[in-house]
């Protein structure tokens, strides 16, 4: 009987085993998560943008007339002083210089001698004729007033006089024209004898408007340039702003006067800034994924110390954090435990299913939730924000200083799981 029996009791006790086994198995196991603490402090939203370095006040020499640029013997970052000679260009040479030309000149030069002389000529017949005329007025008038003489005489003759003044007055005129014909002879004559200004060793010496440093170099060979062709950029270094292309909406932000910090841009410190002005007009820029964006030009004053970016010059990419809301105490949770919150997202949805209109500035308030460790399982917790950044956000209520929260919550967190956690801000 007992032999009988032992089997049955084995199996029964196996059967046993495997149903605490199996429960075990499938027992639900605390899930590991990482918690982060609640605390209190700074808080501060910023807009995050590439930027790039430039020059207050640039300045462009350029050729005043075509002619032949000497080699220049400056180069890029070379400094300057106000005044200093950057470069010389010799005019162009006068193209007349064949024989025929030659010629032909010299009979100008010859013809305007001979008008010049002709003129001269005229001139002293004009002032005998004023001469002679104002001798007869002087005779005539005594014998007038005695009655020896008609009044009409007497009045030719003062007329007389007038047209000698009249005709001195035009020789006079037409010598002054002959003489500047003649100027202009010889000047031709000069110029096409010495082979121009180019071989005389005469040019236009062009100079620095300002003290500072040599930017760009357009043309550093000896060439041929146009009038107006640009030569050289110069501004000064020390003088440099910060420009950054935010979006049209985050330029409103922006305001001027606002904080401003410089980073990325190659040093060990981080600069300091400021906001001096938001350009008016906006421009339309294709980002690097194809769409269209409405950019707006922000200009940065750097107010740290020059010593701090002596290195860095026109042209240079920099890193810009525009702060456009800054706290000293807050009560602050990771931003990474913040997800949106089940019962605003339902509440969404019946709002539009039922077409009702939402209050003004209900879209503005940001209902979230978190998962909030306490006694070993996690619980839901719904939450206002006020703000959020990067790193942190700004709990407006539903938390208290001190409490442990879920960061980066997995798919297997829910209400009331029990959890194994490890505290990350330790």
């Amino acid at each position: 009987m007992y032999v009988m029996q032992h089997p049955r009791l084995l199996a029964a006790a196996a059967a046993v085993g495997l149903i605490a086994l199996l429960g075990w198995a499938f027992a639900p196991r605390p899930v590991a998560v990482e918690v982060a603490r609640v605390d209190i402090g700074p808080f501060e939203t910023t807009i995050d943008e590439d930027a790039r370095t430039r020059l207050r006040d640039r300045y462009v020499v350029c050729a005043p007339v075509a002619g032949r640029l000497l080699r220049l013997t400056l180069r890029e970052g070379d400094a300057v002083t106000q005044g200093a000679v950057v470069a010389r260009l010799l005019p162009l040479a006068s193209p007349l210089q064949d024989e025929r030309s030659l010629l032909e000149l010299q009979a100008r030069l010859g013809a305007a001698q001979a008008g010049l002389e002709r003129a001269l000529a005229q001139v002293g017949l004009a002032q005998i004729a004023r001469d002679t005329a104002a001798q007869a007025l002087q005779r005539s008038e005594p014998l007038a007033s005695q009655g020896y003489l008609a009044a009409s005489r007497l009045d030719d003759d003062r007329l007389a006089l007038q047209s000698a003044h009249k005709a001195l007055d035009a020789a006079t005129q037409s010598a002054q024209a002959a003489r500047s014909e003649v100027d202009a002879a010889r000047a031709a004559m000069q110029t096409t004898h010495t082979g121009g200004a180019g071989q005389s060793g005469r040019g236009v010496v062009l100079r620095s408007p300002v003290a500072g440093r040599v930017l760009k170099i357009h043309q550093s060979s000896e060439a041929m340039l146009a009038g107006g062709a640009p030569i050289v950029d110069i501004g000064d270094v020390t003088e440099l702003e910060v420009v950054a292309e935010l979006l049209s909406s985050d330029a409103l932000q922006a305001q001027p006067g606002s904080s401003v910090r410089i980073d990325r841009w190659g040093g060990p410190t981080v600069l300091q800034g400021r906001v001096r002005r938001v350009d008016s007009a906006a421009f339309t820029k294709v980002s690097a994924l194809g769409v269209e964006e409405q950019r707006v030009n922000v200009s940065i004053d750097i107010t740290s110390p020059r010593e701090k970016w002596a290195a860095l010059g026109d042209g240079y990419r920099v890193g810009v954090r525009v702060v456009t809301l800054r706290q000293a105490k807050v009560l602050r949770v990771p931003v990474s435990a913040v997800f949106p919150s089940p019962l605003s997202a339902a509440a969404s949805q019946v709002v539009a299913s039922t077409g009702a209109d939402t209050q003004p500035g209900a879209t503005e308030r940001q209902d979230a939730a978190v998962f909030v460790l306490a006694q070993g399982r996690v619980q839901l917790r719904q939450i206002r924000l006020v703000a959020r950044n990067t790193s942190h956000a700004w709990v407006e209520q539903g938390l208290r200083e001190g409490e442990q929260v879920v960061v980066y919550p997995a798919a297997t967190v829910a209400e009331g799981v029990r959890v194994v956690a490890r505290d990350v801000t330790r």
